[in-house]
């Protein structure tokens, strides 16, 4: 089965076509500037050098059009025809509490993530729009949703809930969701095969440190606690998002500014983290030169992010009483020596020690790289997102066929 995964924004849509057979990546590619004035795709086969292409795609209607043309093109495709794609797999962000597990689109769940549209303003609707042309271009190919909330459905209330009235959590569901979760999901169960024990034994805590950031409790397999909320905007200080903040500071800030509500949100999401406090970039690399240039505004926005990491790791190593493995993945996580080491030369308590050489070294293979008398196992994992979508979404074909 050929799988087609497609993570659609509202002015972007990005996608990677997979043969199931042995999990390889036949094309990838991205369409950007969806709805303005000269839309690039790119295109990567993977027997050829990329395709850029700038055009007029005024919809993902005509985006997802413009990739099929790609995939089958008799040149630089991957594929003879659309008939070879059996499947289609898209990233949904939130699933709220009314999925806990991928599914296959069907006017209910379709209907689902529209009432869920005012928990994810910024994301539900263009997910929709993906499934939408996915429809308009492929007729009734199967369609599958994986849902950055499902992971941390299993979650206890006692980490979910927060301490404010509880009828806006039964009028509203308002109440810690989780991101990121097929991310999470996939590097802690690597983490159990890279250290040869099952997970359902371990204690992880699994880091997803990107533009945007979150930390996750994984005990026996499951998400038991983790830092972001009813949005991607709590929790760790992250690239434009503030994270964690006295929530007082909002109508203090909207009073003494004349703010409206939705500036404030923008403030806080588009314009504070990494960029606000260091005022040179949102780009973790930027800072880190920047710090190492002397540049003190980089070096606190650096200080204040590791610290933060720091204490999420602390608050759920006693959440978990315990844990017996760390692991960074993304951007940051996977990419960035000085981030990993500062973080884990101060969390001495645990008895974390990272071995600096092999900190050093880059690989896109999971490794090791605390010592081996490091009482916690310290581990890069490169995430693969995508690949969590093709396998749920090729399951979820195959178990429907076999009914």
């Amino acid at each position: 089965m050929k799988v087609l995964v497609i993570n659609a924004g509202s002015s972007s849509l990005k996608y990677q076509l997979y043969d199931m057979t042995d999990e390889s990546v036949l094309a990838a590619g991205r369409v950007e500037r969806i709805g303005m004035d000269s839309s690039i795709l790119v295109h990567e086969p993977h027997h050829t050098d990329e395709i850029t292409e700038v055009s007029e795609i005024l919809d993902h209607t005509i985006a997802i059009r413009k990739v099929l043309d790609k995939l089958t093109d008799p040149e630089v495709g991957v594929v003879k025809s659309t008939s070879e794609i059996e499947a289609v797999g898209h990233r949904v962000v939130h699933g709220g509490e009314s999925f806990n597990n991928s599914v296959l689109v069907d006017s209910n769940v379709k209907a689902e993530i529209r009432r869920l549209f005012e928990l994810a303003p910024l994301h539900n609707p263009a997910h929709m729009m993906g499934i939408k042309a996915v429809e308009a271009n492929m007729g009734n190919v199967p369609q599958a949703v994986v849902f950055d909330t499902a992971f941390h459905q299993t979650m206890p209330a006692k980490a979910y809930m927060y301490a404010i009235p509880k009828v806006l959590y039964k009028k509203h569901k308002i109440r810690r969701y989780g991101f990121h979760g097929t991310s999470h999901d996939y590097v802690s169960k690597r983490t159990a095969e890279t250290l040869g024990r099952p997970i359902e034994d371990l204690k992880i805590i699994t880091c997803h440190i990107g533009n945007g950031a979150s930390l996750t409790a994984v005990q026996g397999g499951q998400s038991v606690d983790t830092s972001m909320g009813m949005t991607p905007l709590e929790g760790l200080m992250m690239g434009t998002r503030s994270g964690d903040l006295d929530p007082a500071v909002v109508p203090f800030t909207m009073m003494k500014e004349d703010l409206t509500v939705n500036e404030v949100n923008s403030m806080l999401n588009k314009h504070s983290g990494l960029l606000a406090i260091s005022g040179i970039s949102s780009d973790m690399r930027e800072i880190t030169d920047g710090m190492e240039a002397g540049e003190p505004n980089a070096t606190l926005a650096f200080e204040m992010y590791t610290y933060r990491v720091r204490k999420y790791i602390g608050a759920y190593a006693a959440a978990m009483d315990g844990v017996d493995a760390i692991v960074f993945t993304a951007g940051v996580g996977e990419n960035s020596i000085v981030i990993r080491q500062h973080v884990c030369e101060q969390l001495t308590f645990l008895g974390v020690e990272i071995d600096r050489e092999l900190n050093k070294i880059r690989s896109k293979e999971p490794r090791r790289i605390s010592t081996p008398n490091s009482k916690v196992e310290v581990l890069v994992i490169p995430t693969n997102e995508e690949l969590v979508i093709a396998r749920d979404t090729y399951r979820l074909v195959k178990e429907a066929k076999n009914v």
